[in-house]
């Protein structure tokens, strides 16, 4: 079953107007079991992050709903449900640092190797930087989720690393490496980070399949650093 119809049945067994009600019924509803848990939490956790963030800098672009868009494809029967949920969220920016508590809880559901939190965050990054730059209010909310989240700041750089340049263009920051590691090191470090965030591996996570363009960016992103790397560490 598609998650969208999912989120659909689910919305219409909510009677609320607060999008924090709405993910704190999540784990009520869908109690035993896990993976749809996280699957419909992780969906709906996208939509009001994102509808929140994009509000962040004061102004909702085509570009940002466009980028939303690209994201989530959602059939046309569907397409109500996940309106109202971006209508709730999208009124202010105040409020997200509460629910963004609810979802940090999404990996403490005996699965600690979990990367949903991360995949909420390289979604939101695709949408901050829809319309060719991320904004500083924009970076402030993301840093600030990515502290609910439980990420330090390096993690937090090396996520922010994968979409928008800081400063130098530094693959080895990409990849969470420090200049001078060895050729073997350096391709132990690129093997791992490839099997940890496979898109299989994250499907068999909870990340609903509709969304795997998250996954495949982000690996498109490691396998581009590491290009870089072997390329500067071969001719050294």
């Amino acid at each position: 079953m598609s998650i969208w119809v999912r989120i659909g049945d689910f919305i219409t067994s909510v009677a609320t107007n607060a999008i924090s009600a709405v993910i704190e019924a999540v784990r009520t509803v869908f109690e035993g079991d896990v993976k749809t848990r996280r699957q419909v939490a992780f969906s709906i956790a996208m939509i009001a992050l994102s509808a929140k963030m994009a509000k962040a800098d004061g102004i909702v672009t085509q570009d940002e709903i466009r980028a939303f868009r690209d994201i989530f494809e959602v059939p046309p029967e569907e397409e109500a449900h996940v309106a109202r949920l971006y209508d709730l969220a999208k009124q202010d920016v105040a409020g997200f640092e509460g629910y963004a508590h609810k979802l940090a809880n999404l990996c403490s559901d005996g699965q600690p190797d979990c990367h949903l939190l991360e995949d909420i965050l390289d979604g939101l990054f695709h949408i901050a930087k829809a319309d060719g730059h991320v904004h500083e209010k924009e970076l402030e909310f993301l840093a600030r989720v990515a502290e609910i989240f439980g990420f330090d700041e390096e993690k937090f750089e090396q996520i922010a690393m994968r979409h928008i340049e800081q400063g130098q263009d530094d693959p080895y920051r990409v990849l969470g490496l420090r200049r001078g590691v060895s050729l073997a090191d350096a391709r132990s470090r690129y093997r791992a980070l490839v099997k940890e965030h496979h898109p299989d591996r994250l499907i068999a996570e909870g990340l609903p399949p509709e969304f795997i363009a998250i996954a495949n960016r982000r690996l498109a992103a490691i396998n581009a650093a590491w290009a870089r790397i072997e390329k500067n560490l071969e001719a050294a």
